[in-house]
């Protein structure tokens, strides 16, 4: 599956349910969102990088808006990732799919909710013009990143998708995103680390609490200030990774928090739930093979179904 493909995906997902689907894609993407062209313009012409965006239900409804990473396969870019890291990347995607499959569940329930769902779909290749260490990218909101490792590559196009998502002052942001494997070493393969904005807090315990009651364990780490300055750059407003490798979770929480912003016309930033995960069994349980598996994405509906009934 490449990014063509997982637009796709969420195009059968809206015909069937009777949401729209808009794209936006290769170098049209250099007028707003820069960083996730800057990613995605060395898989080619095939693959084009492009951001999907799904909406559906009643204009006049609370605002749900679900963003998801996806990265159709990571090579690592120039900072090539070992050939055994590579073999499960088609994987990289799994933020992506969490979010159209949370989608499908609150479209088939019918929940009362304005939903939007942002998809930046890219693969991270390696040609001529990837783009490289050391290279300072510039966000849709304007903010300039000094790139430390191409393979830190899903906060910088979640970046752009989360400025995006932030627009409509939605009343609940969620992203989904296999964005770290410092998040393994903390929890291991089958609880997703959640991380929380200040406004979003009251909305995490509550996930915390429902995840536990169906069997669909989510942990919240700290978004922790203290970390904050390992992102720092000499040359930009930031770095997409942390000054050594400890935290790493933390420090690309703390980056995507950089995005988070308040709406154009003042007041607070969204509450934002972001949740980094496997989405992957490394091995076959009972009723989970090996393979893709979703993580979180039935105690986040369970948790929208709570707030949002019809």
């Amino acid at each position: 599956m490449g990014p063509a493909e997982l637009e796709a995906v969420a195009r059968r997902l809206a015909a069937a349910y009777g949401a729209a689907v808009a794209t936006v894609e290769g170098d049209a993407l250099l007028a707003g969102y820069p960083q996730i062209h800057a990613v995605g313009r060395a898989a080619g012409e095939k693959q084009q990088p492009r951001l999907v965006d799904l909406t559906w239900g009643a204009a006049d409804a609370p605002r749900v808006t679900l963003v998801g990473k996806g990265v159709c396969f990571d090579t690592g870019g120039l900072d090539l990732k070992p050939a055994a890291a590579m073999l499960t990347m088609k994987k990289d995607m799994g933020g992506a799919a969490h979010v159209l499959g949370l989608a499908a569940m609150v479209m088939d329930a019918g929940l009362p909710v304005r939903l939007r769902v942002l998809i930046p779909a890219v693969e991270n290749a390696v040609s001529g013009d990837a783009f490289r260490p050391g290279d300072v990218l510039a966000a849709r909101n304007g903010k300039t990143t000094e790139i430390g490792n191409t393979d830190a590559e899903g906060r910088l196009v979640l970046a752009d998708a989360l400025v995006e998502a932030c627009a409509d002052a939605p009343e609940l942001l969620v992203d989904c995103a296999t964005l770290t494997g410092a998040g393994r070493v903390a929890l291991g393969t089958d609880v997703p680390a959640l991380f929380a904005n200040e406004e979003g807090v009251d909305v995490a315990d509550e996930l915390v609490a429902v995840s536990a009651g169906e069997q669909d364990q989510v942990w919240r780490l700290p978004l922790w200030p203290g970390y904050r300055e390992q992102i720092d750059s000499k040359i930009a407003d930031l770095k997409n990774i942390g000054a050594g490798p400890y935290g790493g979770a933390i420090t690309a929480a703390l980056y995507l928090a950089e995005f988070v912003e308040a709406p154009p016309d003042g007041g607070a930033p969204p509450p934002w739930l972001h949740l980094d995960m496997m989405a992957y069994n490394t091995g076959s349980k009972p009723g989970r093979p090996e393979g893709g598996e979703a993580m979180g994405m039935r105690a986040l509906f369970r948790l929208l179904e709570a707030r949002y009934k019809a």
